[in-house]
């Protein structure tokens, strides 16, 4: 930490915000080239487990033409509930939902978990946006978010986690009630669906890392303090 003067602080501060606004413009030129990426028709049907019965991929638009579907962290081997990372993500977007809505956007979240246990969850957590369950469908394994254990091994990078876990693992591990090699077979992200003639068309994925796409209040806020701390791994009920 630097004490300074406020020309001091005025001089440094300007050169930052000129980089700041180069990240800006250059970030809106990503946004550009992600909105013109090309779409793939989604050929095979999934199903998938709602709390209104099963439902189809084209389902889960609910009447609107885009999809935006975040792969949250609950695979059927997390006893104590999904992962808090993105739980607390999830605490964000879903005070956007309705705003989404009005723009044409279906927002809802998917997990391997049954869906019995999304939705205590779901409860738990008080939260309105949709949330399904791909139990039993390669839904998340062939969109990029699940792997097997043996392919997750297959890393060397994964395996030495697995193997010698540090601190932020073995909370995560405790957290979530799962083993490591099978908690890491799930991986957060998105993945982003429209609709056109009705043919669902594959548009866009993010996956980690992802900044604010991925940790709202830890990329968006927090970084804007000076002393953001570390990476806290709780639920919001658990503070």
């Amino acid at each position: 930490m630097k004490i300074a003067t406020r020309e001091e602080w005025q001089a440094a501060h300007d050169a930052l915000r000129q980089q700041e606004e180069e990240l800006y413009r250059r970030e809106g030129e990503l946004d550009r080239r992600r909105r013109e990426l090309p779409w793939v028709p989604v050929e095979k049907e999934y199903r998938f487990e709602t709390e209104d019965g099963p439902r189809t991929l084209a389902d889960l638009f609910d009447g609107r033409s885009q999809l935006l579907i975040y792969h949250l962290m609950f695979g059927e081997s997390f006893a104590r509930g999904a992962c808090p990372g993105c739980t607390s993500l999830a605490d964000h977007f879903d005070a956007g939902v309705i705003h989404l809505e009005h723009r044409d956007v279906t927002l809802i979240a998917i997990s391997r978990a049954p869906i019995d246990r999304l939705r205590a969850y779901r409860q738990r957590m008080g939260w309105r946006f949709r949330w399904v369950s791909s139990h039993g469908s390669d839904f998340n394994r062939e969109f990029g978010f699940a792997s097997t254990r043996e392919e997750l091994m297959g890393n060397p990078e994964i395996r030495a986690m697995v193997e010698q876990p540090g601190a932020f693992m073995r909370e995560w591990s405790e957290s979530t009630g799962s083993d490591i090699a099978d908690g890491m077979r799930e991986e957060p992200g998105w993945n982003v669906f429209a609709m056109r003639d009705g043919v669902v068309h594959h548009t866009y994925t993010r996956r980690t890392p992802g900044g604010p796409l991925l940790s709202a209040y830890y990329q968006q806020l927090l970084t804007l303090t000076p002393r953001p701390g570390d990476f806290p791994l709780r639920r919001r009920d658990e503070y």
